[in-house]
Parts: structure tokens; C-alpha cells; sequence
């Protein structure tokens, strides 16, 4: 049985010759540095690595590059443990690779933002080293979250907190004679302390971190755990266990507190000071999509990733009411959507979507792609999605990094606790050719192992072969460009079967069939670009099981 689709459009917008702002409908790349490309052969990506690659994501299609931590760090968390923010680690090469990957992407047309880490910093940051020689009430110990501790002897941590990667927010120092300290905050790993952002000191610090790094000539930053800096007046206590999940909506004293407004609101007005538009995303967990809006309010940062989004289900009523909710809630602050679907913290979607096998995973993360990019507003890709990487499920114990998989959680059990553990799934690194020890990420193999079926994978294998995942990425960048539709232009929903979305824009449709079985439907307009192949009767069209298709009007 087929259904009407309704045709009423928004009205075609004429489409400025220069946008208001590059990242209100940009498609931004997420490049995690050490599993991106290799240049030197020890088995690590690098800056050069990565200049060196920038070619292929300016075939694909992509306006800008984002930039996992490079600087110096003792990488106890892959590099979210900054020592110098100002540094490079030489793990990633020098700060003249830095430049030259910034003069670079520039040159072929690439914005290049940058993680900024203002959270926690390295245990080995002098800061801290000060702060731990530091006498309890000093003024080195006032950066950061140092308390007493409860029981008659402090020997219990000063509240309940739990750290993200499982186990107490809180360590004991013992002080420089030798003798039980007090504790010291940190949401993440031990080796994480977080700042005080309630210390001056704090502040101009990243005044001046920030400035060091547009000088260079970067376009943005991306703040991580954007929503944690400022925590809880007296850091009351929680009352339950497994309290602090990263990817949650309970609201939790030391996340979304509205203390961290005023700090964005700052860091606007530094990045206005400077010409070319530069750009903060929020890497921010937020309760509800209108709190999540706060975060991108016009004197705010510029966007922010929309988990909500990333966490739904592949089910065609919770996607619509999550788009809905998250459309609306930037609406009122006159602000774009930021679209994603995976990230190097959580499980790749080609993965998370195969509920039955892996082939039926990657046919909707291929539907999923096509659903996201036709959607209003700014899209992030994260390095492989756009080749169809799966989550590596099978590491040995021996090669994992993930800080999270050793964290044992309070009932004795390791691993599987705090963020899950298993982060280093999404980071196994590029395959880019199909031989090689390690598919061309570089020439001494790859710190962490790459499936051999990867070789069919990779950018060589499926560069020109047009059902491959890659040319489907590069075909549906092509065609966002093309289109003025597409980008930061109203969207209205049209009528459809049950488990099936259809959604238009000026002269364009996009159909999602999430079904298991096929849909008939009339054929909306001339087909443009699909997931799967479709096949045409006499006036209808039939849209295989979980896929997805863009039409002209």
C-alpha cells in the first residue's frame, strides 16, 4: 500500500553569496591526531601525518578539520591530560608542524579548529607539581580543588563524587612530609586534576592560551566537557552511586552549571577580537536540548554537539522528536544545530546500529549519513565513519589505553565501568591502503592493531568504486555544496508510512525508511543520490529496508 507524500516546501530562500557565519550549516572532520596518519614511523599519528592526508578530506567534501589534543602531555589520556598548553608533544611533532598544518589547510580552502582542554589539567602541569609543595590554604593549591578529608582522621573523601572513569572523584596527596594530605578533585583520571575556575588565576590563563593559539591562526576551539569547569557552591554531596556519567541526563552538582555561562560569554568575546569569524563548539552533556541551547546563545559560543541526536535509537518517532527538539530549542536562541553520530569517546554507529549483524549496521549508518547531512544547520564527521568503519571489538587486554578500562568500579569488577572502558574501539587507526602492515597509516605499523578485513576498507579499496561507502560520503558533500537548499535553510516534515521519515527543504526531499522490509512510496521528485538501489513502478518508488534517499523537487 502506498501513501501520499504531502509537497507543500518552505519557500526557496535566495542563498547568500557569503554566509552570516561559515559553521552555521559547515561539515567539520574530526581527526583524532594519533590514529589519523603516521609520517615518522613510530607508529603514532602526527601533525605531519595529517597535513600530509589533508588532500583526502578536501576530495571529500569537508570545510574544516578538528584537532584532538596535540600539545605536551604525559598521555595518560591520550592527550586530554595537558602538562603545556602552549607546547606541542613531540610524540606529534614540533610547533612548527603546527603552523605549517594550519598554513596548509588554509591554502586548500580547510578551517582548522583545536581541542581546548580547560577542565583538568596534567598532574605533571607545574601548576599542580607547585600546588602539591604547596601548603594546605596556599595559593598554588587554590587552582585547582583541594579538600580535607571526612572521618577522624581525613581519611575519607571529602564527598560522594564518582569520576567519569569509575572509581572516586578524589585522590589523597601526601604532603612533602611525608604524612596523609589532603584530597584533590578529579572527574576523570587521577592523572586529570581539575582546575578551579573560580581562581582569577584560572582565567587568565586560558586568556592567554586561547590568544597564543589564534595568533597561530587556528579558526576555533572545541572545549572539552565544556559543561564541567564550574562546579557546586561547598561541592555538595550526590546521595547515590553510579552518579556520574558523561552521557546522561540526571543534573549533577560539578556538570550544566549555570556558573559556566559567564565563562563562555568571556571566551565570545575574545574570539569576536579577532577578524575571520573564529568559532567555540561545547563538547556539552546537557539534561534536555533547551539546556543544551544556553550553551549557543548569540553571546555564547557558536555551537554545540548535539548528543541527543547521537544517542537515539534507530527508530523513525524517537529521531523525529529528538530533530524536533533539538531544531526548536536553537531556534529560540537563533542558533544552528550541530548534527553527529559518532566520536572518539563513544561507540562507532556503524556498530551501535547492527542490532542483528554487521552488515545490516553499516547499511544504516550509510541511511544515517544521508539522514544527517540533509538536516538544517552544521554536521561532524569523525575520521573512518566516512569509509564504514565498525567498532574494533577484540583488543587484546595488553594493547589498551583507555584510562577507563583500568578504573576499577566499587563492587571489585574491572573495566566495563565508569565511561565503559572501551574508548580505544573507535580509535584503531585509518586504513589507507589495502597492503602494508599497517593499511598506509605509516611506515612502522600502528599502536593499536587494524582487522585484516580493513584492507577492503580503505581509502585505496574503495577510492572510485561508486557502492562504496567513501563515494557515497564524497557524492552527498558534492551534492550539499551544490545545493541551495541545503546548509542553514528551514526544513518542514512531509507525510509518511509509519517507520518512515520524510523531511523537505527548499527543492529537496530526503526519505528514511528504518523499516526492516521495503516501502512503496510515489516517487517524490528525480532521484539524486540513495544508500541503497532503489527500483521504480509505474509512478511509485520502493525504498529498501533501512535506507535512505535525497530528491530534487
Amino acid at each position: 500500500m502506498t501513501q501520499e507524500l504531502t509537497t507543500s516546501l518552505p519557500t526557496e530562500p535566495e542563498r547568500p553569496s557569503k554566509s552570516p557565519g561559515w559553521w552555521r550549516d559547515a561539515v567539520i572532520y574530526q581527526v583524532y591526531v594519533r590514529s589519523f596518519a603516521d609520517s615518522d614511523g613510530d607508529g603514532i599519528g602526527d601533525l605531519r601525518g595529517v597535513r600530509e592526508r589533508l588532500p583526502h578530506l578536501v576530495q571529500l567534501g569537508v570545510d574544516a578539520v578538528w584537532l584532538t589534543p596535540f600539545y605536551a602531555s604525559p598521555q595518560a589520556d591520550g592527550g586530554y591530560d595537558v602538562a603545556d598548553y602552549r607546547a606541542v608533544d613531540p610524540l606529534f611533532g614540533t610547533l612548527s608542524d603546527a603552523d605549517d598544518l594550519v598554513r596548509t589547510a588554509h591554502e586548500l580552502g580547510l578551517k582548522v579548529i583545536v581541542d581546548v582542554v580547560p577542565n583538568h589539567s596534567s598532574d605533571q602541569h607545574p601548576w599542580f607539581r607547585e600546588a602539591l609543595a604547596d601548603r594546605p590554604g596556599g595559593a598554588a593549591r587554590a587552582r585547582y580543588h583541594f579538600r580535607p578529608g571526612r572521618g577522624a582522621h581525613g581519611e575519607l573523601p571529602p564527598n560522594d563524587w564518582e569520576s567519569v572513569f569509575g572509581g572516586p572523584a578524589w585522590t589523597r596527596i601526601t604532603d612533602p612530609d611525608g604524612t596523609p594530605g589532603e584530597w584533590y578533585l578529579h572527574l576523570f583520571a587521577p592523572e586529570q586534576p581539575d582546575l578551579n575556575w573560580d581562581s582569577d588565576e584560572v582565567r587568565e590563563e586560558f586568556d592567554s592560551v586561547l590568544r597564543f593559539w589564534l595568533d597561530l591562526g587556528v579558526d576555533g576551539f572545541r572545549v572539552d566537557v565544556a559543561h564541567g569547569m564550574v562546579k557546586a557552591a561547598g561541592l555538595p554531596d550526590i546521595g547515590r552511586t553510579e552518579q556520574a556519567k558523561l552521557i546522561g541526563a540526571q543534573v549533577l552538582p560539578f556538570f550544566d552549571q549555570d556558573g559556566v555561562h559567564e565563562i563562555h560569554r568571556s571566551w565570545r568575546r575574545l574570539l569576536d577580537s579577532y577578524p575571520g569569524d573564529r568559532i567555540g563548539v561545547a563538547e556539552a552533556w546537557a539534561p534536555t536540548a533547551e539546556r543544551l541551547a544556553l550553551y549557543v546563545r548569540p553571546d555564547e559560543l557558536h555551537q554545540a554537539f548535539n548528543f541527543q541526536f547521537l544517542k537515539c535509537p534507530w527508530d523513525a518517532a524517537a529521531m523525529r522528536e529528538v530533530i524536533d527538539e533539538s531544531l526548536a530549542a536553537t531556534a529560540s536562541v537563533d542558533a544552528p544545530t550541530t548534527w553527529v553520530l559518532s566520536n572518539h569517546d563513544v561507540v562507532r554507529h556503524t556498530t551501535r546500529y547492527a542490532t542483528d549483524s554487521p552488515e545490516q549496521g553499516l547499511t544504516r549508518a550509510r541511511a544515517a549519513a544521508l539522514l544527517t547531512l540533509a538536516l538544517p544547520g552544521s554536521a561532524y564527521l569523525y575520521q573512518g565513519e566516512e569509509l564504514g568503519l565498525p567498532e574494533v571489538t577484540e583488543l587484546p587486554d595488553e594493547l589498551r589505553q583507555d584510562p577507563a578500562f583500568f578504573r576499577t568500579s566499587p563492587d571489585g569488577q574491572d573495566g566495563q565501568n565508569g565511561q565503559d572502558g572501551f574508548r580505544d574501539g573507535c580509535r584503531v587507526p585509518l586504513p589507507w591502503t589495502r597492503s602494508g602492515d599497517s593499511h598506509g597509516f605509516g611506515p612502522g605499523g600502528s599502536w593499536l592493531p587494524q582487522p585484516a578485513a580493513w584492507s577492503e576498507l580503505s581509502v585505496e579499496a574503495q577510492t572510485g568504486d561508486p557502492g562504496s561507502t567513501l563515494e557515497l560520503y564524497r557524492a552527498a558533500l558534492a551534492l550539499r555544496r551544490e545545493l541551495p537548499g541545503l546548509g542553514d535553510t528551514p526544513m518542514t516534515w512531509l507525510d509518511a508510512p509509519e517507520g518512515v521519515l520524510a523531511l523537505a527543504r527548499p527543492g529537496f526531499v530526503c526519505t528514511l525508511n528504518t523499516l526492516g522490509e521495503e516501502v512503496e512510496l510515489p516517487v517524490p521528485g528525480r532521484a539524486l543520490l540513495s544508500s541503497a538501489p532503489l527500483e521504480y513502478g509505474d509512478g511509485t518508488v520502493r525504498i529498501p529496508a533501512d535506507s535512505c534517499a535525497w530528491w530534487a523537487i
